[in-house]
This record gives C-alpha cells, sequence and structure tokens, in this order.
C-alpha cells in the first residue's frame, strides 16, 4: 500500500460501478484515487426518495466496494454533508483534484453540485467531471445532437481501471435506512440491488427472456417476466447505457431486441429534458399551466395510497406497485392520468407519491412522463385515462387485477374492471371493497374542461412552439458562462418509464 503526499478523491453519485466508468478510468491513470461514495441524510429525506430506494442502493454499494477492492483500493463511504465530508477529507490527504461523472438529477441535487463547485473553487479543488452517458451538458443547439448521443452509445464500453492500494482511510460502514431516518418502508417483492444482479438480468433478458417483448411489456401479467426490468440498475448506474447497448447489439436480433435497443436510444431524450431544465419536478413545462388550482377529492390521497379507490385495475396497479417498486409502462402512465384527472390531485403530488413507490426512479424520465400525463407540457395532446377500457385492455383475462384484489374473486369476469354494474355489488362494494371515489366518465368531463382553460390563454400556442424548439438558459454547475440549450426533437410514442 501506499501513503501519498496527497490523493485525488472519485466522487461516486449515481454511476455506481468500475466498468464504462470514463471519469473514474481518467482518474486512476493519473495516480492515486480515494474512492468515495458519500450517504447524505438530506437527499434522503426528500419528497420524492423512499427506504426502499435506499436499500436498492445500499445493496448495489455492497458491490461495488467489492469489485473496488479486487481492482486494488475498497470504496470509502461516509456520512453527512457533501461539502463537509468533502473538506474533511481534503485537509486529512492534502486533496487538490476531485473526479466525478456528470449528475443529471433534480433540483435539490442540481443545488448541491452548486454548493460543492463553489467549495471546489474556494479550496483550490480542481473539479473534472466527464459525461455519463449521451446526455449533453451546456448544448448549444440541437443540430447533431442525435448523432453525437449516437455515436457515444455505439463506441466500445471502457474496462475497469485497476487502482493503486492506499493505507490510512478507513473504509467506513454503509449505513442502514434507519440511520438514516427513513421511513419504514416494506416492500416485500422489491428488485435486489448490485452490479452482479443486473448482469445475470441482462444476460437472461438477450438470451431469451426478451420473447414477447414488444407486445407484452404494457401487461401487468406478462411485463414482470418479458422486460429487462434493468432500469433501477440503470438508474443508480450499477450498469451503463452504453453496456446494454453493446450487448444487445451482439446479441441475435429480432423485432423485440430491435424494440428495446430503439427504447434503450430514446432514454437519453428525456434525460436531456431534465439537463437542460432541473426544475421539471416542481414548474410545469408551459408557463400557462401554473395558476392551474386542482381541487382533489376529499378522500383521493388516502385512497391512492392505500389501493383503495373503488377502480379496480387502479387499485390492482397500486397494490402491486407498493409490494415490488415496479410497475410496467403503460399502467404508470395510466396512474398519474387517473391521480390528476379523475381524482384531482396535483401533478407534483402524483409525482412524488409514485417516485417513492418506483426502485428505478429516474427523474428525467419520470418528471418527463409525468408532465406528458399530467397534461402539463402545452406541446403535448391531453391524454385522459380510462381504467375501465384500459382493465379490460391490459388485463382482459382478469388474472392480474384478481391477483392483487382476492377480495373481487365473486365478480364475474366480464364485470371485474366495473364491479359497481354486478348485481350482486351491494353485498361487495362498501364493505369488502371500496365505493368507486368517482365516476370516472363525470370526471373526465370536468378535467377536459379544467385542462382546457390555460389554453385558452392568450399567446398559449406561440408559447408552446418556443417550447418544442428551445429549452431555458442551461443552470448546471459546471463552467461559468450561462448558455442557451437547444431541446432535442421530441420522441414519436410514447417513451416506456421502464425498459
Amino acid at each position: 500500500m501506499t501513503t501519498p503526499a496527497s490523493l485525488a478523491i472519485f466522487w461516486f453519485k449515481r454511476d455506481l460501478r468500475l466498468q464504462d466508468n470514463a471519469a473514474l478510468a481518467l482518474a486512476a491513470a493519473q495516480g492515486p484515487i480515494l474512492p468515495l461514495y458519500i450517504a447524505e441524510p438530506e437527499l434522503w429525506q426528500q419528497p420524492d426518495t423512499a427506504a426502499r430506494q435506499w436499500e436498492f442502493v445500499s445493496e448495489t454499494l455492497q458491490d461495488l466496494r467489492a469489485d473496488l477492492a479486487a481492482a486494488g483500493q475498497p470504496l470509502v463511504v461516509r456520512v453527512g454533508e457533501a461539502v463537509t465530508v468533502l473538506e474533511t477529507l481534503r485537509r486529512a490527504h492534502g486533496v487538490t483534484r476531485m473526479f466525478s461523472q456528470q449528475e443529471t438529477g433534480t433540483g435539490w441535487t442540481y443545488a448541491r453540485d452548486r454548493t460543492v463547485a463553489a467549495w471546489a473553487r474556494g479550496s483550490g479543488v480542481e473539479w473534472v467531471e466527464l459525461p455519463q452517458g449521451g446526455v449533453i451538458r451546456g448544448l448549444q443547439n440541437r443540430a447533431g445532437w442525435s448523432a453525437r448521443r449516437e455515436r457515444f452509445l455505439t463506441s466500445p464500453p471502457l474496462p475497469a481501471p485497476a487502482l493503486v492500494p492506499l493505507a490510512g482511510p478507513e473504509p467506513g460502514v454503509i449505513p442502514t435506512a434507519r440511520s438514516l431516518r427513513l421511513t419504514e418502508d416494506p416492500c416485500r417483492h422489491r428488485q435486489q440491488g448490485g452490479r452482479s444482479r443486473g448482469i445475470a438480468l441482462m444476460e437472461s433478458f438477450l438470451a431469451g427472456r426478451h420473447r414477447g417483448y414488444r407486445s407484452g411489456m404494457a401487461q401487468p401479467a406478462l411485463a414482470e417476466r418479458v422486460c429487462s426490468r434493468l432500469s433501477p440498475h440503470l438508474a443508480v448506474g450499477a450498469i451503463s447505457a452504453r453496456e446494454v447497448a453493446a450487448a444487445t447489439a451482439e446479441a441475435d436480433r429480432n423485432s423485440d431486441l430491435l424494440s428495446f435497443a430503439n427504447r434503450l436510444r430514446r432514454r437519453d431524450l428525456f434525460l436531456q429534458r431534465l439537463e437542460d431544465a432541473p426544475e421539471l419536478d416542481h414548474r410545469p413545462l408551459h408557463p400557462a399551466f401554473a395558476s392551474l388550482l386542482p381541487t382533489p377529492l376529499p378522500t383521493a390521497r388516502t385512497a391512492w395510497e392505500a389501493g383503495e379507490t373503488g377502480l379496480p385495475f387502479v387499485d390492482a396497479c397500486l397494490r402491486y406497485l407498493n409490494a415490488t417498486g415496479w410497475l410496467g409502462f403503460r399502467p404508470r402512465g395510466m396512474l398519474v392520468s387517473v391521480g390528476c384527472h379523475l381524482l384531482g390531485l396535483d401533478w407534483r403530488e402524483v409525482g412524488g407519491l409514485l417516485a417513492r413507490r418506483f426502485t428505478d426512479y429516474e427523474p428525467g424520465i419520470h418528471w418527463s412522463e409525468v408532465q406528458i400525463h399530467a397534461g402539463v407540457t402545452g406541446i403535448d395532446a391531453l391524454r385522459i385515462a380510462d381504467p375501465v377500457r384500459l382493465g379490460r385492455m391490459l388485463d382482459g383475462a382478469g388474472s392480474f387485477t384478481r391477483r392483487w384484489l382476492p377480495e373481487l374473486a365473486a365478480v364475474p369476469d366480464a364485470l371485474l374492471h366495473e364491479p359497481w354494474r354486478w348485481e350482486g355489488a351491494r353485498s361487495l362494494l362498501g364493505r369488502r371493497y371500496p365505493e368507486p371515489v368517482t365516476d370516472p366518465a363525470v370526471a373526465t368531463r370536468a378535467a377536459r374542461a379544467t385542462f382546457a382553460q390555460p389554453r385558452r390563454q392568450p399567446g398559449f400556442a406561440q408559447v408552446a412552439e418556443e417550447i418544442s424548439l428551445r429549452t431555458p438558459p442551461a443552470r448546471r454547475p459546471s463552467g461559468a458562462t450561462v448558455r442557451r440549450a437547444a431541446r432535442p426533437p421530441a420522441p414519436e410514442g410514447q417513451l416506456s418509464f421502464d425498459f
């Protein structure tokens, strides 16, 4: 082991891997590094975080620590506010350089990075950040964006670097959810974290599990099997999109894998949106919707959280999500629409409620999709989901709904998704299963009227056109110059929350 007079810090954030980690490879090539993960209590108290997400990260950190030890230097974990932790390490080890991969996150992580950037400048620490995907920071215009992203995605993934063993830094303990003061969050069927599990999922998907992906990914009874289930591993960076793209390119291609590869490429489109406008988690894309004041039903939130809205397919999806931390893409969009349009909840509240339940929460995809399905972008058509029709379409046989709503066992198949029409409804509704909290048809008409009002404002169409062509000024911490960043073209069709 070496005890260098000074060393560089490599700060892991949402890139929890050695392989295909450009910033880590660069740092390791220049000398000894201290590989660091900071468990930030304030981050894990944000309204879009939950214990199920931390448990997944914790398991991933255990894999990362083992991989780093095998490469020469174990992971160092510290708990606390980022600047405080970094300053302590700077003083102890004479740190003058820090490396990390760029993070496209929410407004909180953006503000934290600005604070860290100010600390680095004031402390004489050079902070080197490199892109970790197809997202381009400080984009001047969208000309050539897709080509640049494609070149990155199709270039060979980087191998894991060797590290110089260090003497001195204590590895530290990976904290528990309880020690971070996270609310207890039972999720009995949650996916397990760790790069090794992500690689195993990728291999099984490409080896054959993908068959039926195109037709089955929207059906909750099939999606769990035919989808890759890589989304939480991609969200925390245990595996990179480029690694998945490379492995997919080597597999025997068919229509299912082509569809999967296309969605993987389009993933960066939504991540770029959040990179350009980090306020997407709390500000509507079109400003006309900022003054839209929803009127939630009195019991809406309680019914939503318990999966007891009285709308069977909605409740089945909510209960499944609560128990697994995952859901296929089509039901996710339906839950957003039902929450905002039929129950009258604010889109930010709906987005937060869902974010806390998704183990695979990826802010860039999540908040763009929430805004689309809530109807507040101004550039997408208003989509109001019909839970009865979708239940029949996506769970026609009723196996998924019956599995998660056993109290509906006596309801005949033809009326499973609208049990209020069943002749035995009086013995069921309000007793073993709740009455519907709203009439979907009536609520849909009211929502259309409410969401039509902002569109009647003078200049609405002109602003929508401007939004479709560009974004507000980039507000990321890297670099001193504030530039205007162009929005990439919107993808055709609906982008999946999951892959």
